[in-house]
């Protein structure tokens, strides 16, 4: 959610002191002269900003002031007061470059990423094993269950919502809630993830060992607010009972302040895995060309390919590591014309040339890397994201 809100903002550009424009302005604020505005400069931040400022009296300076005598007039004594002031500068209070927009810089590490879970071979209180063995729903888990028993599960089209014609609390593990989804009166089991963490396999291995003991069950939902990279291809081929992983509005942990403002059919989301190829071209660099996405109909359990109108933006970690995913390439996609709004949301023009090199369903070409592995985000108008992970 922080991430989302930084890259979608706009913050104030601050005047350079290093920085023809910063120069003018010292020039203007200390209405020296002799300061030379031409003189060659190079943006370098850590010289600072032109910054406002202020002037210090104190009695003791205007009793050690030289210039003033007896019978001065007035203004001439508050003309030397303030000539032989000390300046101190409003660090807080640097002067904004009207003229420019400034928005955030690349973001690399995940708030909440895909990292392996290291276990750790610790003696589990027995409060917490009297807490498993007898769970009660805690009120994340409530307002969870809450709204998807309203909201159901969406794909991004409205006749293919998952909707249950009940939905109560289970008392289980890692099943918080059983379902009856409408129309089919399948039963369904929910399991929901960490309210701070993210969903691996082995959390997905133990769900669906739990659902399997208990029964009766014709598939597995489990939400969460980000799942582990491997999580949707062991979901999709290891896996005895259906699993459906969908993925969390952020504004579940936000509280219910935001929840009012977000709409019930963006709360749950089922986003498919990116429809990828992998093209190794003669000089042995490799390039990536997407063609859309594979969404799955949460009602029927089909999955149908999608044209890149519905990916806002895509990015390629072109060195994957497997613990977090770093932004190496990013392409923006998707119709309606985004040249335009992009534009009108910063509020400035922007190069076609650059923007033609970023409009593109193709990465630009890159070398093989260290690790075998690359990695592919893709992200949807609604903000919803999905990772796969690709051997080279």
């Amino acid at each position: 959610m922080a991430r989302q809100l930084l890259m979608g903002s706009q913050f104030p550009c601050y005047l350079l002191a290093d920085s023809p424009e910063g120069r003018r302005k010292e020039i203007e604020l200390t209405e020296e002269a002799d300061l030379d505005s031409n003189v060659p400069t190079s943006r370098d931040i850590k010289k600072g900003f032109v910054y406002d400022r202020s002037r210090r009296i104190t009695l003791g300076s205007i009793s050690r002031n030289p210039d003033i005598t007896e019978g001065m007039p007035r203004e001439a004594i508050a003309d030397s007061i303030s000539r032989h002031a000390e300046t101190e500068f409003l660090y807080d209070r640097p002067y904004v470059d009207n003229k420019k927009v400034r928005v955030a810089g690349p973001f690399t590490v995940e708030s909440l990423s895909p990292h392996r879970a290291v276990s750790l071979d610790i003696e589990q209180p027995e409060s917490e094993k009297a807490a498993e063995r007898h769970p009660q729903t805690s009120p994340f888990e409530q307002t969870i269950i809450d709204n998807l028993a309203k909201a159901g599960v969406q794909n991004g089209r409205k006749a293919e919502r998952l909707e249950f014609e009940s939905l109560v609390p289970f008392a289980g593990t890692l099943i918080q809630a059983e379902g009856i989804q409408r129309n089919t009166d399948q039963r369904v089991a929910v399991s929901i993830g960490p309210q701070y963490g993210t969903v691996g396999i082995d959390w997905l291995k133990e769900v669906q060992r739990e659902a399997s003991k208990a029964g009766g069950f014709g598939q597995l939902v489990v939400l969460a607010f980000a799942f582990d990279s491997q999580a949707n291809s062991w979901a999709e081929e290891f896996t005895r009972l259906p699993i459906l992983l969908v993925r969390m509005n952020a504004d579940l942990a936000m509280g219910e302040s935001l929840l009012k403002k977000t709409r019930t059919g963006n709360l749950f989301m089922v986003f498919g895995a990116p429809d990828v190829h992998i093209q190794k071209i003669p000089d042995g660099q490799i390039t990536v060309e997407i063609f859309g996405v594979d969404v799955y109909n949460p009602t029927t359990g089909e999955i149908r390919s999608d044209t890149t109108d519905g990916i806002a933006m895509w990015m390629v970690d072109t060195d994957y590591n497997e613990e977090a995913f770093f932004v190496r390439h990013c392409y923006f996609t998707g119709g309606n014309d985004p040249y335009t709004r992009l534009k009108k949301a910063l509020k400035a023009d922007i190069d076609e040339d650059a923007w033609v090199s970023l409009y593109s369903t193709k990465s630009r070409p890159f070398s093989r890397p260290d690790t075998g592995k690359i990695a592919v985000k893709v992200i949807n108008h609604y903000g919803d994201e999905v990772l796969k992970v690709y051997d080279v």
